[in-house]
């Protein structure tokens, strides 16, 4: 008999362990590796068993071995040892206390967290890369609060059936066994959010609270008695349903997550976020709910929109434009025309949005379009994302050039201590003194080449064993009953050169590039004197079946005996299973179509253990590749279509691991090291470890875009909000002048003979209409000028103003230094100048000289 609900009752620990309940309670313990060997000690196999959950563990554990805990003085020493060390590290400043004037807190909003695998809140890198900001914010004490959704079912448990095909599962999670407690009133009861629907319905959730550290994480959750059924299930499962539903999704994060933060703050007496910083355009619709609140202070659409572009930072993703949520205009039409955003006119929301441009849609709402217009700050997550960012969304800045859209990058980084194998610590610790292996010197002599083989090795070993329990375990789970063959106990050696391939399986990512030429690649995997192994993981979107059969054709081929103990599938790719995998390989592939691929952290968390890197030059690997630190496969971007593309950068793939990996990796000398290959690894652990830490990306995320925003948000609040009113007004009586705005006529001289070390003296005259010439930036634009005239590695020098005499166009002047030999060119470019713009593009106006 099945039960009909599930729930769980949580255990009360004897007083002598209430040490332990305040360890569990903050999910620092699935970082700090001493708190979460605590835990094991408590039973090894229930904590493997449970996903390392301290929470399940301790509601799981027999009551005799916690009343022998109780009287156990050494264990109970070292709980409260590490309690106090918990509070030293929540009181004490860190890294952020010691600068000057930064914002009091930013609100960090995604729609999904990735922190533990016990909490399944994140679907692949996006979530990650969430989970690893929040953990390194803490870590530096940057005032974070986290803003999310609490999904009842997660993303969905993967499991493949006896022909190959991915199965999905959606596990329910019961709140009350996960390390979080519910957002209360004053009173008791619980905070409870409100939006409302069209036809005269209401959307309710409650709020939960995730300590992470010294950051806050609230969680909105619609599964609760105040909703009909179908609005019990908004927040079901994470990327679930259809377009109303995402959008219901979405709605709540935005809206719903900006009043669940104003209500936490109201309770908690704690300091209002300055800063808003939106990952991914999922959340976008926080923009439009302080608005509402500003138009409340007495403040016009135009004018809250200035406020609110100040203090808002987005973050884009995706390098396609497949990847952006676009809802069909009607839908949100209906949505908007109702009391859901007070003042907010719906025309005003769905101008936002639109595609008004060339190649746009204007049957749709474009969330990520509404995500830059309501930023004065934008980035992509590694340079080339950034290039490639700044050209899928340059027609919202039409007369600019690609350079100038206003894009930055970040380039994602990952959270050391969560992804460093604690072997690797331990070493660091033992041999340099040090746990943070991302400042350790990997270079010195105290760590011999010998030492670091040992532990390469036990982290081979380590997955070896941990991918042979999920194949067997995955085989008894298909064929309930039935013993797991023989064979299956003994794939993988821990001996042998292995590559590691995991990530979500959309089919840009080409999961099966490596089977481009099946017989090469057994081959390689069957060398009798080099031979190769392959772990390979990775979920497809159960609405997607072409992601589906690139894993069905990857397990068919790992099903052949002869190579079946070469190769392996994992099902159910998630954070436990990843900090075994990226440790474990010594190789980590990544064969994206280039440049799709926006930044790809998996191959920084192997490199974060000594693994090296073979990958196609894009995301991350583009800008970090140096030669040392492994393999870059070439690009076919020339090629005729996608077959040869493929055919060609597989046949590159093949040779690399032929001819150059595992060569060096089987060269050993007479002590059994190889020494070539441990060069390397020490080359990227030395230069890579700091920099592909979450800690380096935070810190950016902080000085160049965080800290800018409040100071800007400052400003234009300042004096009963008069800044944000005057902006306003500059924004409109620029654009109503912009037409007759013009560059006349250019004038160039100071030089007969042009040669290195001259000056190039610059006139422009300037048609300025009714515009002051305060009110403009005049530039001249000087580079090197290619086919066509273009400019390339361009270069700026503001011209000032010269005379401005009744009805004649105004002078500007200036100089362009001739530094370099060959071909040179210059134009003048105009835009609007505003001492509350952030840059030269933001109003979208431009004039520049013919």
């Amino acid at each position: 008999m099945k039960a009909i609900r599930r729930f769980t009752v949580r255990t009360v620990l004897p007083a002598e362990l209430a040490a332990v309940g305040e360890l569990a309670a903050n999910l620092r313990w699935s970082w700090h590796e001493p708190t979460r060997r605590l835990f094991a000690s408590i039973d090894p196999v229930l904590w493997n068993e449970l996903d390392h959950d301290p929470v399940a563990l301790l509601g799981a554990v027999e009551p005799s071995r916690l009343d022998a805990l109780a009287h156990d003085g050494a264990f109970i020493a070292e709980a409260e040892r590490l309690v106090a060390d918990l509070e030293s590290y929540l009181r004490e400043p860190r890294w952020y206390q010691g600068l000057a004037d930064a914002p009091a807190r930013i609100a960090y909003f995604s729609p999904e967290f990735g922190i533990a695998s016990a909490i399944p809140q994140y679907s692949g890198g996006l979530g990650i890369l969430a989970g690893d900001h929040l953990k390194s914010a803490s870590d530096l004490g940057v005032p974070l609060i986290g803003v999310g959704l609490f999904y009842r079912a997660g993303y969905f448990r993967q499991a493949i059936d006896r022909d190959g095909w991915q199965k999905e599962s959606y596990p329910v999670l019961d709140p009350d066994g996960l390390p979080m407690q519910m957002l209360k009133e004053h009173d008791g009861t619980a905070v409870r959010i409100t939006l409302a629907l069209p036809e005269g319905r209401a959307l309710h959730a409650r709020v939960w609270k995730m300590q992470v550290g010294r950051v806050e994480l609230l969680l909105l959750d619609t599964d609760i008695p105040d909703n009909g059924d179908d609005l019990r299930g908004v927040t079901d499962r994470l990327y679930g349903g259809g377009g109303e539903h995402r959008l219901l999704q979405e709605l709540l994060l935005g809206i719903g997550g900006v009043r669940a933060l104003g209500r936490y703050v109201e309770l908690t007496g704690t300091e209002a976020p300055e800063v808003f910083h939106t990952n991914e355009g999922h959340a976008g619709f926080l923009g439009l709910e302080r608005i509402s609140d500003l138009i409340a202070e007495g403040l016009t659409f135009a004018e809250a929109l200035q406020v609110v572009r100040a203090g808002t930072l987005f973050t884009t993703h995706t390098p396609v434009p497949a990847g952006i949520d676009r809802f069909d205009i009607g839908l949100i039409e209906r949505y908007f025309s109702t009391e859901l955003l007070p003042g907010v006119d719906v025309h005003d929301v769905l101008a936002l949005g639109a595609e008004d441009y060339e190649s746009g849609d204007s049957g749709v709402f474009n969330m990520a379009v509404m995500g830059l217009r309501l930023a004065q700050r934008a980035n992509g997550v590694s340079q080339l994302h950034g290039d490639v960012s700044r050209g899928m969304f340059g027609q919202l800045w039409p007369d600019f050039d690609q350079d100038d859209v206003p894009i930055t990058s970040v380039t994602n980084g990952v959270h050391a201590p969560t992804w460093t194998d604690p072997m690797m610590m331990a070493l660091a610790k033992e041999k340099l003194g040090t746990y943070d292996t991302a400042a350790a010197d990997w270079a010195s002599d105290a760590v011999s080449d010998a030492d670091l083989w040992a532990v390469r090795r036990r982290m081979r070993e380590q997955l070896v064993q941990d991918a042979r329990q999920r194949v067997v375990a995955a085989f008894e789970e298909e064929h309930p009953g039935a013993t797991a063959p023989a064979w299956m106990h003994n794939v993988l050696d821990p001996d042998v050169l292995t590559i590691g391939f995991a990530r979500r399986v959309p089919t840009y990512k080409r999961l099966t590039l490596m089977l481009h030429d099946q017989d090469r690649l057994r081959a390689l995997l069957t060398d009798p004197e080099r031979p190769v192994q392959l772990v390979i993981a990775g979920k497809s979107h159960p609405a997607d079946d072409a992601g589906k059969a690139l894993i069905q054709r990857l397990v068919k081929f790992a099903q052949h005996p002869d190579v079946r103990e070469r190769i392996v599938f994992l099902p159910n790719y998630d954070i436990a299973m990843a900090r075994l995998l990226y440790p474990g390989t010594d190789i980590w592939l990544n064969n994206p179509l280039r440049p799709l691929e926006a930044c790809g952290t998996s191959g920084m968390k192997a490199a974060l253990n000594g693994s090296l890197n073979l990958s196609i030059l894009d995301g991350w690997w583009n800008e970090y590749y140096d030669g040392e630190n492994g393999w870059a496969i070439p690009s076919a971007d020339a090629a005729g279509d996608g077959a040869e593309r493929d055919a060609l950068e597989a046949q590159s793939m093949y040779d690399l691991v032929e001819h150059q990996i595992a060569p060096r990796f089987y060269a050993r000398d007479a002590d059994g090291l190889p020494r070539r290959w441990l060069q390397s690894i020490r080359h990227t652990l030395s230069t890579l470890s700091p920099e592909l830490s979450a800690d380096r990306m935070v810190r950016e995320y902080v000085e160049r875009l965080y800290v800018p925003a409040a100071h800007s948000r400052r400003t234009i609040t300042a004096h009963g909000l008069q800044p944000a009113r005057d902006l306003a007004a500059f924004k409109v009586r620029a654009a109503q002048q912009w037409d007759h705005v013009a560059v006349t006529h250019v004038e160039s001289g100071g030089v007969q003979s042009p040669q290195v070390g001259d000056e190039l003296k610059v006139r422009a005259h300037v048609q300025l209409a009714e515009l002051d010439p305060s009110e403009v930036l005049v530039e001249v634009v000087f580079g090197r000028a290619g086919a066509g005239d273009d400019l390339a590695e361009t270069h700026r020098r503001e011209l000032v103003l010269d005379s401005n005499e009744l009805g004649q166009p105004a002078t500007f002047v200036g100089t362009v230094p001739l530094e370099r030999s060959g071909s040179w060119g210059y134009n003048v470019q105009v835009t609007p100048r505003h001492a509350l713009l952030a840059n030269r593009a933001e109003t979208g106006l431009v004039a520049v000289a013919h």
